[in-house]
């Protein structure tokens, strides 16, 4: 199979493969996306063949295309809708990133002051959902709390919602995504400060989005907590880092609820619960977690490096290397500066940062580390900078859900767009073949 020199803007079906089975071959043509990426069509495979593939973790097939986000993790590439992350980290704000992922394109002045305005006027919650709060045990998972809550916002603001959602200019789909944006900071908030027994406090408009939500977490009835520039810039960093990163577990979760006639509620609440599990969305709370461990197992940094290393040990060494990337993380270098100006700004005394800095220092010059590529990655930062900010290990998904709902709301928007079928993956059955019916007095 020639790949060609190049590829339209749009995605085109150039060329064919081949596939052999027993004896027959059968030709399969191939689509070409716009950086050059080739995806072999098998849709029409299993008619022609009988025959399906098998991709466990669905790691080699193409679920969809998308005009959303593209990664290279060979040259640690991450671009949002063409977008180098670099820019946009460094010089746009997360919720003009979400306007340009749900919408395609960056936003203009008056569209900008428009969709903030949105963001402000739906800050707040229905207060009949405060008592929704009442209900959960103070024990209660953030993201048990955050993905009910977010179902539960459909039973009040659903006739907000219309399924018609045809065209960039859809004003419905423009007030349910500021809703949501806005809305999820104060669920996320409104939990901490529940499961703190502490009064909930309300959004401040005359605040920025990260700003706000530091206030709502951190503020006192008598002691209003105000977030530096520099605090609130690496918060929405972190944000606009996270806001989208292609097929991953909890998006295609999103697509694939979707893709039933699912509401937007219903698939980012699914949404949520993916990115619950400690694979996916729990990646920096093992940072911090796995710092404890260092600093209260009585080891010192290069005996732990050093068990990391063997192969017979069960210690591992959390938040360095990539499962996409294969070279850098291009997410990790930004948080790695936001890192150093939070440090510098807060002055802060913390044994847990100090040992963070110091396997940092190991893992960049020992060979074992180098050779391998296990640099540290977007969580290894991430992790430390909430930690350094006050933000509680078990919010720290949570976190990652506020700045990741764009990203959702895009996916979700796409494929609704696109009218695609519904989501049903095939199987190899590897259980008992035919049998008869015991009745049960004779087994």
């Amino acid at each position: 199979m020639n790949t060609p020199e190049s590829a339209t803007k749009e995605s085109a079906v150039t060329q064919e493969a081949s596939l052999t089975i027993n004896d027959h071959e059968y030709k399969l043509p191939t689509t070409i996306g716009t950086e050059k990426e080739v995806g072999i069509d098998i849709a029409k495979l299993r008619a022609a063949s009988g025959c399906i593939t098998l991709d466990p973790g669905y790691g080699n097939t193409g679920s969809c295309k998308s005009a959303i986000t593209f990664i290279d993790g060979e040259k640690g590439i991450l671009r949002y809708r063409g977008y180098p992350i670099e820019q946009l980290a460094k010089q746009s704000n997360f919720t003009e990133v979400a306007q340009l992922l749900i919408w395609g394109e960056l936003p203009d002045k008056g569209q900008n002051d428009r969709f903030s305005e949105l963001l402000k006027d739906n800050a707040l919650i229905h207060e009949n959902l405060k008592h929704h709060f009442q209900g959960f045990p103070s024990t209660a998972h953030p993201m048990a709390i955050l993905s009910s809550m977010i179902n539960a916002l459909s039973c009040y603001y659903g006739d907000h919602f219309s399924p018609d959602i045809n065209g960039d200019t859809s004003k419905s789909l423009k007030l349910v995504s500021a809703l949501l944006i806005s809305k999820i900071r104060t669920i996320a908030a409104f939990s901490y400060k529940m499961g703190r027994g502490e009064p909930f406090r309300y959004p401040d408009p005359r605040r920025d989005y990260s700003a706000n939500f530091l206030h709502m977490m951190f503020s006192m009835p008598h002691d209003r907590y105000e977030a530096s520039p520099t605090i609130s810039r690496a918060l929405d960093m972190i944000f606009t880092l996270h806001a989208d990163h292609e097929q991953n577990c909890s998006t295609s979760t999103v697509r694939m609820v979707g893709s039933s006639g699912a509401n937007l509620f219903a698939s980012i609440s699914a949404g949520v619960c993916s990115l619950w599990g400690p694979l996916h969305g729990g990646a920096n709370m093992a940072v911090i977690k796995m710092l404890e461990k260092v600093h209260t197992g009585g080891k010192d940094i290069d005996e732990y490096v050093k068990l990391a290393k063997d192969k017979n040990s069960d210690v591992k060494l959390m938040g360095f290397g990539h499962r996409v990337y294969k070279n850098f993380d291009p997410r990790a270098t930004l948080l790695r500066e936001a890192c150093d100006e939070v440090f510098k700004e807060l002055n802060i005394k913390d044994p847990l940062l100090d040992i963070a800095r110091k396997l940092e220092d190991v893992a960049r010059s020992d060979s074992y580390f180098v050779d391998r590529n296990l640099y540290p990655n977007v969580d290894f930062y991430s992790g430390i900078i909430l930690r350094a900010l006050g933000v509680p290990v078990n919010l720290f998904t949570v976190l990652f859900a506020i700045g990741r709902l764009p990203g959702w709301i895009a996916h979700w928007r796409e494929s609704y767009l696109e009218g695609g079928r519904i989501s049903r993956p095939r199987q190899i059955y590897t259980g008992e073949t035919v049998r008869d019916y015991i009745p049960m007095a004779k087994r």
